[in-house]
């Protein structure tokens, strides 16, 4: 019992660190932004309840909002992105359900199936994100391009990591 909280302390503060110090000094041409950070919320177990899924997805956010100065929009994004998961998962799910004690990444639920619960989850995330963060519509065409490049950017990144960081 205390051993996975203890690893998902250490993987909350270890994604947000790569995030403020390593991910948020890339930048390509204005347009790509690459946010690893929420492959957190993709990776919690499917039997997390949703109160703790928001509530963890909140403080990430918030964690990468107090170092970025960002003023909660992280926040809103990432609880956002929280809300839509469980109804995803339920989309995506088996004829059977999910397996006990599997989790949602490529080793246990395939490529395809992974590619589209993140590409979708990181989308909305984004979506929220960079429109939040504009707060306009004249610029709508602009920042739709921004998300799109970011969630393609991102999914990448959180796809390879499946296959050298998190293996299992």
């Amino acid at each position: 019992m205390i051993k996975p909280l203890l690893n998902n302390i250490f993987v909350f503060l270890f994604v947000g660190f790569l995030q403020i110090f390593a991910f948020n000094n890339i930048r390509f041409s204005g347009f790509v932004s690459p946010y690893f950070y929420v492959i957190f919320i993709l990776l919690m177990p499917f039997e997390t309840p949703g109160w703790i899924l928001l509530f963890t997805s909140f403080f990430l956010g918030l964690y990468i909002d107090i170092f970025t100065q960002t003023l909660g929009m992280h926040a809103a994004a990432c609880t956002f992105m929280a809300f839509l998961r469980p109804q995803l998962l339920k989309a995506f799910a088996p004829r059977d359900g999910y397996e006990p004690g599997t989790l949602p990444r490529i080793y246990y639920l395939g490529f395809t199936w992974f590619l589209k619960y993140s590409l979708i989850l990181i989308a909305a995330h984004h979506f929220v994100l960079f429109y939040v963060e504009m707060f306009r519509w004249t610029d709508f065409f602009y920042t739709f391009f921004r998300v799109i490049c970011s969630t393609i950017f991102s999914t990448l990144i959180i796809i390879l990591s499946q296959y050298f960081i998190f293996r299992k």
